[in-house]
């Protein structure tokens, strides 16, 4: 019976253990895992685009991008897992002729809800058109009966009284928004926020919402999720962006003043992270601009209950991924509507041919990266140029200049048929006083002193500022990189025909008429900001006085519309010699550049110190007022040491004195007696002493 017993305990023994449920480990619930593909930056892309973006310089173009590639993306991983969250971290309207929809379809918000998305937020650009443009925007998606991403911002002033703020946030109610939201996917709880950093508000110029700070208050909104919800997860949809500059690199700061965020999709900076930044629990991810890339990223929850990152992944919408049939037609329906509403009231339709390129231009991020002067920058500076002078007021006083900044430049060209469309996208910013989309272009006067000020800004502020980085018609110089900041240009030109080489000299005393963008405008006064107040300049009307409203100062055409950026770039295309095709082609002209803007490498003295402005006379004055202090310093130095070595001799023993003066006796006895001096001099022993005397006196 007892060995019965023995070996029916040994049978239950061995069923409970290899059991399932009582496995080793089985009283234990797995780790939870969670997947998240994000976006950002997507700037209207809702059509492919020609790139070169992430391939090797040199590389042929290849088609990439738009929302039927992104549709295809988000629904092969959510067959693999249904659960993923979906996320957009800001500006997704912008960059291409969609955006001309923007307060009457609301294309691109109404897509993301309709590709999936469960969340985005603001971005810089949503401002681009002025605040009643933006509150149109939330009325038509919230109207349209379309499923819509939650909207999530944490850091503007609801208290805010001025108009353009009520009305964005009453249609922001209108659309629903909150400043978290909490996602259930699955098991998992997800609370998603978001924010807009203090660059990105310095970059939207006609936003009228009160910020705050956005590291306070997504710290305040992550205490109350805390608190108030009980989440797996905490994501911010960051609008701040990463840098190489640590101190500039708004999402690691916030990384580490809130611990509690998990993960971070980070845009603005249009950042691509190959590999996560992991600050202590908190995970970093970007995915790049305008779609190239869709970031796939996979955590698996720890004991702690913190997440690490498993893996991430830039899938590119390169040809290899198919476009979804479905998101197709809904992009063509919105396209059906752009030159009907928009563009016939210049002449054009989207795919008309304006010119054929045999050129590869450079890149947008050479002239970002590249401090140097780019082929693209000099066709559209004299596209500026060329466009204005033939209006009534340019064909009154020619313009002078022409400025294009690199922060305005958004694509570049590719060899083949230009489009009217590739035009738009190459400046798609903005809109005017008109309403219209598109900035105007707009005349300023300078002086040619301040002209040199412009220079300057090029040469020593679009290094801190790369948006600043200026490309000039009408106006050359050299900047040497060794001299001192603000003092880095050593020769400045002006020159008179478009597309010639002649130069000079600018008169500092006389008034150029510059022209160039109304976002250009805008944004002098973030120049004066990093620079301090150093550069700066004065715009001014033609009579000299200071312009206080650039809407006053926009340039019209005969027909009396605002002369758009981008209608400039097309006019400018258009007059050029025709094939036999009848169609312009880009001239020879453009495939070199012409030395309009040079980098004097030399450390020779004279190109360090030739020319020097304000700024290089005081800092020679500085440098002699330290080389005088130095003289002045090291003979303080030896007058304090000699009255030291003086004190010291004074201050000798009472026996050293006896020595000293028994000496002096014997000099003296020997001078009034020679015959004691000559035997003294012929005594070996005497003469030693009265040497060592002599150097002892020597010494005193």
């Amino acid at each position: 019976m007892r060995k019965l017993c023995k070996l029916a305990s040994g049978l239950l023994l061995t069923l409970l253990v290899t059991s399932p449920a009582f496995a080793f480990g089985a009283d234990k619930e797995p780790a939870k895992e969670a997947d998240i593909l994000c976006t950002h930056d997507l700037h209207s892309t809702l059509e492919g685009y020609i790139t070169t973006r992430g391939m090797q310089s040199g590389a042929e173009p290849v088609e990439a991008g738009g929302f039927a590639r992104i549709k295809t993306v988000i629904d092969r991983q959510r067959a693999v897992n249904p659960d993923t969250l979906v996320l957009d971290a800001g500006d997704y309207p912008m960059g291409t002729l969609y955006q001309v929809l923007y307060t009457t379809e609301a294309p691109e918000i109404r897509m993301l809800g309709r590709m999936g998305f469960d969340a985005t937020t603001f971005g810089n650009h949503d401002f681009d058109y002025g605040s009643e443009a933006l509150a149109d925007m939330f009325h038509v998606a919230a109207a349209s009966g379309d499923p819509r991403p939650a909207f999530v911002i944490n850091n503007f002033d609801l208290t805010s009284q001025n108009t353009g703020s009520q009305m964005i946030t009453k249609a922001l109610k209108e659309y629903g928004y909150s400043d978290y939201v909490v996602l259930q996917k699955g098991d998992l709880k997800v609370a998603v926020t978001g924010t807009l950093g203090y660059d990105a508000i310095d970059c939207a110029p006609r936003c009228e919402l009160a910020w705050l700070d956005p590291i306070e208050y997504t710290k305040k909104t992550v205490a109350k999720i805390k608190e108030n919800e009980d989440v797996d997860m905490i994501v911010l949809l960051s609008h701040c962006g990463t840098n190489a500059n640590p101190k500039k690199s708004e999402d690691e700061i916030i990384a580490k003043e809130i611990p509690d965020i998990d993960v971070i999709i980070s845009g603005h900076s249009h950042s691509v992270t190959k590999e996560p930044i992991v600050i202590k629990n908190t995970t970093i991810v970007s995915a790049g601009c305008y779609g190239y890339y869709v970031g796939n990223a996979h955590f698996v929850q720890n004991k702690k209950g913190r997440w690490e990152i498993t893996n991430w992944e830039l899938i590119e919408t390169d040809s290899s991924i198919p476009e979804d049939p479905e998101t197709l037609k809904e992009i063509q329906a919105f396209a059906d509507q752009i030159d009907e509403t928009y563009l016939k009231d210049f002449g054009y339709t989207a795919n008309e041919v304006v010119a054929v390129n045999d050129y590869s231009f450079e890149s947008v991020d050479d002239m970002y990266q590249i401090h140097t002067e780019h082929r693209l920058g000099d066709l559209i500076s004299d596209a500026y140029r060329y466009a204005v002078n033939q209006t009534p007021s340019g064909m009154e006083h020619y313009a002078d200049v022409g400025v294009a900044p690199s922060g305005t430049i958004r694509d570049t060209y590719y060899p083949g048929d230009i489009l009217v469309a590739d035009v738009f996208g190459s400046f798609s910013l903005g809109s005017g006083a008109d309403g219209t989309v598109g900035y105007p272009l707009i005349s300023l006067y300078l002086t040619g002193k301040e002209l040199r000020t412009v220079a300057e800004v090029d040469a020593s502020v679009s290094d801190l500022m790369d948006s600043a980085r200026l490309y000039m018609s009408g106006l050359s110089f050299s900047y040497n990189p060794h001299r001192m900041i603000l003092n880095k240009v050593n020769d400045i030109w002006i020159s008179e025909p478009l597309q010639s080489d002649t130069r000079a000299k600018l008169d500092d005393k006389k008034l150029y008429r510059v022209v160039t963008d109304m976002y250009s405008g805008l944004m002098l006064e973030s120049v004066t900001n990093v620079s301090k107040g150093l550069l700066s300049v004065v715009p001014k009307k033609a009579d000299g006085t200071p312009v206080t409203d650039f809407n006053e100062v926009i340039i019209y055409q005969a027909d009396g519309s605002e002369l758009k950026a981008w209608d400039a770039i097309v006019q400018y295309m258009q007059s050029f010699e025709k094939d036999e095709n009848g169609v312009s082609r880009i001239p020879e002209y453009y495939s070199v550049t012409h030395n309009r803007k040079v980098v004097d490498d030399s450390r020779n003295p004279v190109s360090l110190f030739k020319h020097p402005n304000k700024f290089g006379f005081a800092a020679c004055g500085l440098l002699l007022l330290l080389v005088l202090l130095l003289i002045l310093i090291i003979r303080l130095i030896v007058r304090i040491r000699r009255r030291k070595i003086a004190k010291r001799l004074k201050e000798v023993t009472p026996e050293r004195v006896i020595d000293v003066e028994i000496i002096e006796k014997d000099r003296i006895e020997q001078k009034e007696d020679p015959a004691d001096a000559s035997e003294a001099g012929q005594n070996p022993e005497h003469n030693d002493n009265t040497e060592s005397a002599g150097e002892e006196g020597e010494h005193v």
